[in-house]
């Protein structure tokens, strides 16, 4: 899969996604990432590419033009074109698996007052949010979105359950995790887990994780992929716990 960022800080955006997992797979050659300076398409001697907004107020907005030539030099240009900005679709777990499923996708980075209505009109197809928050640029939103759409690829993982059983897979929390030592400062792993019994301990990992939500992210569980037999535990916790959903 081929990631392309149409930024102003490309230094940025390749350092921080040179490492770790995301890293290995660029190595490995399982993912692809090229970043795109937009200021390599100013058309003037100062590679200026913002410009005071029409109707006056505070900040710049970046000019379509440089950003329309920019993305043109793109060869082949893929189906998707992701603008970050917090206007744009939150983005989740569901939509990482969308997105994931493409061949390639172009990530746009806007700075200031974000970029000019017309280019967002012309070549963006999804706008997306990383929270309702203001960033200083796209960057960093990208980043998040590459490094959580690039791990759901065929091979960037070394075993597919690695993500199968995360938080939010199946729109649940994941269930809690221990390791060595079985016994940590009077703290202990609880016995489901040291008896060798895979059915029990699946059961208490779903069972788990149906707490966590419940406790956690109750809203996720509108959503969630759940049995019958899931919602039977749930109304049981409830009613033993006092909790009224």
């Amino acid at each position: 899969m081929k990631f392309t960022v149409l930024t102003l800080f490309p230094e940025h955006v390749q350092a921080g996604l040179g490492a770790s997992v995301i890293g290995k797979a660029l190595e490995r050659g399982i993912l692809e990432l090229s970043c795109i300076n937009i200021r390599d398409f100013a058309g003037n001697k100062h590679n200026q590419v913002d410009d005071y907004p029409y109707g006056g107020g505070a900040g710049m907005v970046m000019q379509p033009g440089p950003i329309l030539r920019a993305y043109e030099s793109i060869q082949p240009r893929p189906k998707r074109v992701v603008y970050l900005t917090p206007q744009g679709k939150t983005f989740d777990q569901e939509m990482a698996f969308s997105l994931a499923r493409e061949e390639s996708l172009v990530f746009l980075c806007g700075h200031y007052e974000g970029v000019d209505e017309r280019i967002i009109d012309r070549i963006v197809t999804d706008e997306v949010s990383i929270g309702d928050y203001i960033l200083t640029g796209g960057e960093m939103a990208a980043m998040v979105m590459i490094d959580a759409i690039g791990r759901l690829v065929d091979g960037v993982l070394s075993n597919s359950s690695s993500y199968e059983n995360e938080s939010f897979h199946q729109g649940l929390l994941e269930y809690p995790q221990y390791t060595r030592p079985a016994a940590f400062e009077g703290q202990e792993v609880p016995e489901v887990l040291l008896s060798g019994h895979h059915g029990n301990i699946d059961r208490w990992r779903r069972e788990q994780a149906l707490v966590r939500t419940l406790r956690k992210r109750p809203d996720l569980l509108e959503k969630a992929e759940l049995t019958e037999k899931d919602r039977e535990f749930i109304r049981n916790y409830c009613k033993e716990n006092g909790i009224v959903l």
